[in-house]
């Protein structure tokens, strides 16, 4: 697919926020987070890594979104198909933006939200919230959920994004036997995945995590060390690459050498109960079904392990809503794209974890990942 999307995808966005906003009686949203600001723009930058410039975007009940910026970003923006673009110079130790928005904000109406539920943030000094607000007819509040609903579902084209950026890593996943084996410091191993997986198409590689131990790991966000591999080691790699802006998210073990029983065992009923998912992730189920149809293979049903999940949505973020936990009810629906991440615990310290990725459809999941077999391949 081509980089970026049709601006027919962008209004289709903006016109879904303002029914919604409409239904709300909110006349204005407030954008300040990078995914959430290229939702609606398809403003693609890694300047995103610097934190000393905020950046707005603002979502009116009516008309097309206006731009609130750094004069910086003022020539990339002009590069979308938005048209209303307000910059200052930045950064400005003494108003940074503030009075530039809240005149932007105040033309719109005193009803102003913002995304604040879970796994939202607000990317901007609390200092400079606190003097926005104070120069605004109301407090800003909450944004009943808007951006959370619309990123929950997403398009076609946005699919397609996601399915290849999953080519890519299963790509770079077929190729780990080139870069690890018996006394390859794991560091070593890291970086080199991340090469492969830029070989094969990747923009960029933003989360590598993993491990490599006997039997099993201890958890699975860690760096790599320089420990070599070691006959009986388990490598796990967990990558999150980009391409276009969209994230897979999905992990592979290899034992480095032949496995032992125990962990043979557990990798296979790791298999089974991401396969048992699959086939229950369908419109009409729920996040928490999910999770229970995974540890009931995985735990016996005994209520799953400290890692907290089995799986979560995936988009722009590597981390997305919903969870699949108990207590997570959300419906599944065509469209949805989802994270199959059971664990299983052999021992105390030792555990195996296995991701894949998938897109919710009207007659049932379709994978976005190869998904692995039950036998676990050797390096």
């Amino acid at each position: 697919m081509p980089q970026g999307f049709e601006i027919a995808e962008f209004k289709a966005r903006l016109t879904r926020a303002q029914s919604r906003m409409d239904a709300a009686g909110l006349d204005a949203i407030l954008l300040t987070t990078e995914p959430d600001i290229r939702y609606f723009t398809g403003y693609l930058t890694r300047f995103w890594e610097s934190p000393c410039r905020p950046w707005f975007l603002v979502l009116p009940r009516s008309g097309d979104p206006i731009a609130v910026i750094p004069s910086i970003g003022a020539a990339l923006m002009a590069r979308s198909w938005i048209t209303d673009i307000r910059c200052w110079r930045a950064p400005d130790l003494e108003d940074d933006g503030i009075s530039l928005l809240a005149e932007t904000l105040h033309a719109l109406g005193p009803s102003i939200g913002t995304p604040s539920g879970l796994q939202s943030h607000l990317r901007m000094p609390l200092t400079d919230f606190a003097r926005l607000n104070a120069a605004l007819p109301q407090p800003i509040g909450a944004d009943f959920d808007i951006l959370r609903s619309l990123r929950l579902v997403k398009s076609e084209a946005e699919i397609e994004k996601i399915k290849t950026a999953c080519q890519i890593a299963n790509r770079a996943f077929a190729r780990v036997p080139e870069i690890a084996s018996m006394g390859q410091p794991l560091a070593q191993v890291f970086r080199d995945f991340q090469r492969l997986c830029l070989d094969e198409g990747a923009d960029w590689v933003p989360y590598l995590a993993g491990a490599a131990a006997p039997g099993g790991y201890g958890d699975v966000i860690s760096p790599a060390d320089d420990r070599p591999l070691a006959a009986g080691d388990i490598l796990m790699l967990d990558t999150g690459l980009v391409h276009d802006g969209y994230f897979c998210d999905f992990d592979r073990n290899f034992s480095v050498g032949r496995p032992s029983a125990d962990v043979a065992e557990g990798h296979s009923r790791l298999i089974e109960a991401t396969y048992a998912a699959f086939e229950a992730a369908r419109p009409g189920s729920t996040a928490a079904e999910l999770f229970h149809v995974m540890d009931k293979i995985v735990t016996g049903g005994a209520g799953g392990s400290e890692a907290g999940r089995y799986g979560h949505g995936l988009g722009m973020n590597l981390t997305e809503w919903p969870s699949l936990i108990p207590t997570d009810h959300t419906p599944l629906v065509s469209g949805m794209v989802l994270t199959l991440e059971p664990g299983i615990e052999l021992a105390p310290g030792r555990a195996l974890v296995h991701e894949e990725n998938i897109v919710i459809r009207e007659n049932g999941a379709e994978w976005l990942s190869q998904p692995y077999g039950a036998e676990m391949l050797e390096v």
